[in-house]
């Protein structure tokens, strides 16, 4: 079982905070207002590529050998994660290769290739690109970059929650969105090595819950995952994942697509920030009550990145 402690996230951040910037901690009247909190966003949308998922990569590339770094890497994904990965890797000066389905939008592959990485694309769905790059890792010797399910990526999210708590010593709680559970993962034992006491609340759409249905059955389940928001469209967790998520998270909730979208336009609205899918989905769950803490809480809310797919927003139609 996976367990970190806070000198391991502070190594890490010392790894990566040359590279990383160290996002600001926002206090918001409007949703403090809403809901009754003193609640303050972390806004990871100002980090380089746009989201946390820089974090990760550029912990676990220090740590490559220097024969790893010679190999290179590979991943899979047509969003935050590949982003991460090729700028991270350019870095540290080694070469990139990122997988991606063949209908992968034509700015998101611009976008890779323009932070250095080597694009490959292959089939129609993220899993076959996933073995696509699984097979370069047999052919080509490239060290594969999981997007969640590794100790070396969990440690570098988890920098993220450090930062939280240097900010906001008092900090009562922390709410964060839920994918594979990487950023979960990190940022619960980050913040709870320095207070248990700190309350870790997920959130994922309920069009594809994953990690709240891996909980509730004791085990790691395999879902038929329908949710259209890129950053929290996972079929099943990782197991690292799923084991710290068992131990640090307090709660897991749930709600609608819908819900999460008519957040990500109240945050562009009301706070002024351009946040993605995900990263609105914590705002959601506070908006819709289902954050139950006591009146005044401290909470800290993890806007994960803003990286907004416009096409998506202008094509959404609600019945």
């Amino acid at each position: 079982m996976l367990s970190l402690t806070v000198e391991d996230f502070r190594q890490a951040r010392a790894r990566i905070a040359p590279h990383i910037h160290h996002t600001p901690l926002l206090t918001s009247r409007q949703l403090s207002e809403r809901t009754g909190f003193d609640v303050r966003l972390k806004a990871e949308l100002f980090q380089r590529v746009g989201s946390y998922k820089i974090r990760g990569p550029l912990n676990k590339f220090a740590l490559l050998s220097d024969e790893q770094k010679r190999r290179g890497v590979v991943c899979s994904s047509a969003g935050n994660h590949a982003q991460g990965v090729a700028l991270a890797a350019k870095i540290h000066g080694i070469r990139a290769v990122v997988c991606m389905a063949e209908n992968a939008t034509p700015a998101k592959i611009a976008a890779t290739k323009g932070y250095g990485a080597e694009v490959v694309l292959h089939g129609t769905i993220w899993d076959e690109a996933n073995e696509k790059a699984k097979e370069m890792v047999r052919t080509e010797g490239l060290v594969y970059v999981h997007p969640f399910d590794d100790a070396e990526l969990i440690a570098g999210q988890g920098t993220l929650g450090l930062e939280i708590v240097m900010d906001w010593p008092d900090v009562e709680a922390v709410v964060v969105p839920i994918g594979g559970g990487g950023l979960i993962s990190g940022v619960s034992m980050a913040m709870k090595s320095h207070n248990p006491k700190v309350r870790v609340i997920g959130v994922e759409s309920s069009d594809g819950p994953a990690m709240k249905d891996s909980i509730e059955a004791g085990h790691l389940t395999t879902i038929d995952c329908r949710t259209i928001i890129d950053g929290l469209r996972v079929r099943r967790v990782g197991e690292l994942n799923f084991s710290v998520v068992q131990r640090f998270v307090d709660e897991i909730v749930a709600l609608p697509d819908r819900d999460i979208f008519d957040a990500m336009i109240w945050t562009m609205e009301r706070c002024k920030l351009v946040v993605e899918g995900a990263a609105a989905a914590p705002v959601a769950a506070l908006l819709n009550g289902l954050v139950k803490l006591p009146a005044g809480s401290r909470v800290a809310v993890v806007l994960s990145g803003g990286n907004l797919n416009l096409d998506q927003l202008r094509n959404l139609k609600w019945n």
